[in-house]
């Protein structure tokens, strides 16, 4: 792998598998372990750079460098240095001058990744920046449907919803065609970005045509916090044309899953009955994010080949 890990165009088919591989390795090796713990990354310190409210994705690479044994700081704009004025660049040349190795950071502005990387010597762990890119998410995703399916390649992935905000959609579409998955993006002609013709990704905006063939439906969270303007008439309207429900559901194949990178809009984007059913790898997601994240962690900073 690169020093850094900042989109998932980084991840050449090698580096993704060796990642899903390394996790799957981890989870074997933690496997009945009264204590989660590998001393792989001893001595080595991590730090959380969050600019933006998150749940799963700051605690899971918390959890994840600390079975690594790893030191942690979590660092939250809020209540920092950063309510003064303090810059992104003054922050991280900060932070490396008290020793870390790695920086994982989360941050509003699409590109800010790319510019930490540019300023300190450590590895640069992309944790979702503004609508760009969520790399780590993609990898969990594919770890996901690889342990449920048995396979990724020729897998038919139906991504569905607010596509024009979500930097999940961005990444897994990429990711998932190096990986050899076929993807469908459905959304509303609004919910959709300007270029998006020249993804690798099939478009739709018939969720009801495009459920039967599909092995994997990946719900998309609709990002009204990022909306300044009417996309759609009513969430009522959405989620009667992009909503998944338990009819829909049962139009799927036998082994066909669902998935959604969270936090839910239960009832609009996906109903409840549909997001605690069997087919459902909702909670999967997250606990694989764990090992998906310590695989990443350990190899950008584990001394594995690169």
């Amino acid at each position: 792998m690169k020093r850094h890990l900042l989109e998932a165009a980084d991840l050449d088919r090698a580096d993704a598998t060796l990642v899903l591989d390394t996790a799957a390795q981890i989870d074997q090796a933690l496997a009945g372990r009264e204590v989660k713990k590998l001393p792989t990354l001893r001595g080595r310190t991590v730090v959380n750079l969050f600019y933006e409210d998150s749940t799963r994705t700051r605690i899971s690479f918390e959890l994840a460098a600390k079975r690594l044994s790893a030191d942690v700081i979590n660092f939250s704009a809020k209540g920092s240095s950063v309510s003064k004025g303090e810059s992104l660049k003054d922050t991280a040349l900060t932070l490396e001058a008290m020793g870390s190795d790695a920086i994982v950071v989360r941050h509003s502005a699409s590109g800010a990744p790319h510019r930490l990387a540019n300023w300190v010597r450590g590895s640069v762990v992309n944790a979702g920046d503004g609508t760009h890119e969520h790399p780590t998410q993609a990898l969990l995703d594919a770890y996901t449907i690889r342990r449920r399916l048995g396979r990724l390649e020729g897998v038919r992935v139906a991504v569905v919803g607010d596509v024009l905000h979500s930097r999940v959609a961005r990444s897994n579409v990429r990711l998932l065609h190096t990986l050899g998955a076929e993807v469908t993006l459905v959304a509303p002609p609004t919910l959709l970005p300007v270029g998006v013709g020249s993804w690798p990704a099939e478009v739709s905006y018939d969720l009801d045509a495009v459920l039967p063939k599909a092995d994997v439906v990946m719900m998309l969270r609709v990002q009204a916090e990022r909306m300044n303007a009417s996309f759609f008439p009513s969430a009522r309207e959405y989620s009667r044309r992009y909503g998944l429900d338990g009819r829909r559901m049962g139009v799927l194949g036998d082994d066909a899953i669902v998935m959604h990178p969270g936090p839910m809009n239960r009832g609009m984007e996906i109903a409840a009955e549909v997001a605690d059913s069997p087919r459902s790898t909702i909670v999967e997601q997250v606990g694989n994010g764990v090992s998906v994240r310590m695989a990443v962690l350990y190899l950008l900073l584990g001394g594995a080949p690169s």
